[in-house]
């Protein structure tokens, strides 16, 4: 399995901004941002897959934006215009190599970060 590392986590004021981060053990051709408040599922946030392609979800189209380092090793969240139902854990998470557009759900992964926390007030 890849190792899986995040940082950038924090608490900031409503409609601030982060930059969450995720070192990988290696390459892998599939990666994405997942995220879990107390008491919900875990959701997918945003995914990359081999051709670079992303899928992201409607909650935050237009705010969040995922990219990778030059390396392909690392993978990072760029998150704006934070909201207070932002708030969560978010978890990096790498899977095998899928053709086509890279899947939301949690299953579809199965290597996973710690988790870095994202607290955003009112």
């Amino acid at each position: 399995q890849v190792q899986l590392a995040e940082s950038g986590g924090g608490s900031v004021q409503a409609g601030g901004s982060l930059r969450l981060s995720c070192v990988a053990s290696t390459y892998t051709t599939r990666m994405g941002w997942f995220r879990q408040a107390p008491g919900k599922e875990r959701e997918g946030v945003v995914c990359i897959g081999y051709n670079g392609i992303t899928n992201y979800a409607d909650s935050v189209k237009g705010r969040f934006t995922i990219s990778r380092g030059n390396d392909k090793k690392i993978l990072y969240l760029q998150m704006n215009t934070l909201k207070p139902e932002d708030s969560a854990m978010y978890y990096c998470a790498a899977g095998a190599f899928r053709w086509g557009v890279c899947p939301l759900g949690p299953d579809e992964y199965n290597s996973w970060g710690q988790g870095t926390q994202v607290t955003v007030s009112s």
